[in-house]
């Protein structure tokens, strides 16, 4: 199979003049060489295709591949991972991961938020903010947890994003909003435990494959995964993986986990982000369906290493589980 690969280089908007926490989520050079090295083991060829823009250029040009392997975060609007899915799927090219209403969907987090309060799966109260009398407008009590809407790699994150003072809201979300252009999720601040739950698959081949807990390191910033202690993660944060067998509350995160990715037609891999409230409950925060592949520095690969499943093997796992459902998909629509 001759594998593609879409992926936005940190390194090379670096270059253009783009800042470091602009530039965050996009992907290291030494991620592109392992995961093309894994596809290779695997016994496939691989094709560097790079952005979005770039994809447009050698689609353009009359190049075709069996399947992309898309890790493309894309550069500006709250569909931005929406843009390389939708431009392969006019090409009629099979990819990995979600579909572009998925990632458009998910990338902005009050958006899941409404589709998943609706579907009753268990979430903390929230409100958007855009302005001062959004602000005022808001119907619950602190203390509150503030971010932007459609960042991911906890941009915009840091200890000011616990508010317990109403009178700070309004003040500490006009400077989000200036920095970041974009609305604010005001959210009901959650003091328990942390979880990212890993999940592999598509649908009711889905599965909650483990859970890590995150905690935080002494030098680490207090209270919150935040931007700075996710970039140093390796030096400032644990990650403690926990078995639902011998803990219930990780039980009920998985089962949560599996139902919001079922619910939102999440694809492949990826993970889903829960907190307990007051009274020890999960509670779904976001989820992540283009999640980072950064053998030692994303979660995902973090968890499976933990599991003991292999780099390669998470990889494996992806593509046969996008190779499935296209497969499926290809059977449906045949005449």
């Amino acid at each position: 199979m001759r594998v593609g690969l879409t992926y936005d280089l940190r390194s090379e908007y670096l270059a253009m003049g783009y800042g470091e926490e602009e530039t965050a989520e996009f992907d290291r050079e030494e991620t592109i060489d392992e995961l093309e090295g894994a596809i290779r083991r695997l016994g496939h060829a691989t094709d560097r295709i790079g952005s979005a823009r770039r994809l447009v250029e050698r689609l353009a040009g009359g190049d075709r591949w069996d399947l992309v392997f898309n890790i493309a975060e894309g550069l500006r609007g709250s569909g931005r991972e929406a843009q390389v899915p939708a431009i392969l799927e006019l090409y009629d090219i099979p990819y990995t991961f979600s579909d572009p209403l998925v990632m458009a969907l998910t990338l902005h987090k009050g958006m899941t938020k409404h589709a998943i309060r609706d579907a009753g799966i268990p979430t903390c109260d929230f409100a958007l903010v855009e302005n001062e009398g959004q602000a005022a407008a808001v119907h619950f009590a602190p203390p509150y947890f503030l971010k932007p809407v459609a960042e991911g790699t906890s941009k915009g994150i840091t200890p000011k994003s616990v508010v317990n003072d109403r009178a700070l809201l309004w003040p500490l979300c006009a400077e989000l909003l200036k920095d970041f252009e974009q609305a604010v999720i005001v959210e009901e601040f959650l003091p328990g435990r942390e979880f990212t739950v890993g999940v592999i698959g598509t649908g009711p081949r889905a599965e909650a494959v483990g859970t890590l807990e995150m905690g935080l390191k002494p030098g680490a910033e207090d209270g919150v995964y935040s931007y700075v202690n996710k970039e140093k993660c390796e030096e400032l944060v644990e990650y403690n993986l926990v078995r639902p067998d011998a803990d219930a509350c990780v039980r009920e995160a998985e089962r949560i986990a599996l139902e919001a990715w079922r619910f939102l037609g999440c694809r492949d891999a990826g993970r889903v982000d829960l907190r307990c409230d007051a009274r020890g409950r999960p509670q779904f925060i976001e989820i992540n369906p283009l999640a980072g592949l950064h053998p030692s520095h994303s979660d995902l690969p973090i968890l499976c290493t933990k599991l003991g499943i292999s780099y390669v093997s998470l990889i494996d796992r992806i593509l046969r589980s996008a190779r499935a459902r296209t497969e499926r998909e290809a059977a449906h629509l045949s005449p």
